[in-house]
């Protein structure tokens, strides 16, 4: 198991910028894919980005162009830049690892309100 903690969630106007730390406790680089998800009250969760041990990205509709997944591999974390933020991202933002395919790891999530 991989323990993940997210950060930097929190309050903003529309327009505005946010971005979102996940911190693991493993190597990021013996993990195969690392992603962001969000739940919205009432709907289920959905993957917002997603990036490879390679590098490749990907990104669901509504946030490609906005949004961007990066990696540290020196400090084991994967950050979400989020800008030009809209109401309809308020969400709970989720962090994902995972390894091979039986081995999926969460963090609890951080809370992301786009508001004015």
């Amino acid at each position: 198991q991989v323990q993940l903690v997210e950060s930097g969630g929190g309050l903003v106007q529309p327009g505005g910028s946010l971005r979102l730390s996940c911190a693991s406790s493993r190597s990021i680089y013996t993990i195969d894919v690392m992603g962001w998800y969000r739940q919205a009250p009432g709907k289920q969760r959905e993957l917002v980005a997603g990036i490879t041990g390679g590098g490749s990205t990907n990104y669901a509709d509504p946030v490609k162009g906005r949004f961007t997944i990066s990696r540290d591999n020196a400090k084991n974390t994967v950050y979400l830049q989020m800008n030009s933020l809209k109401p309809e991202d308020t969400a709970v933002y989720y962090c994902n690892a995972a390894i091979g395919v039986s081995s999926s790891s969460w963090g609890k999530g951080t809370q992301v309100t786009v508001s004015s």
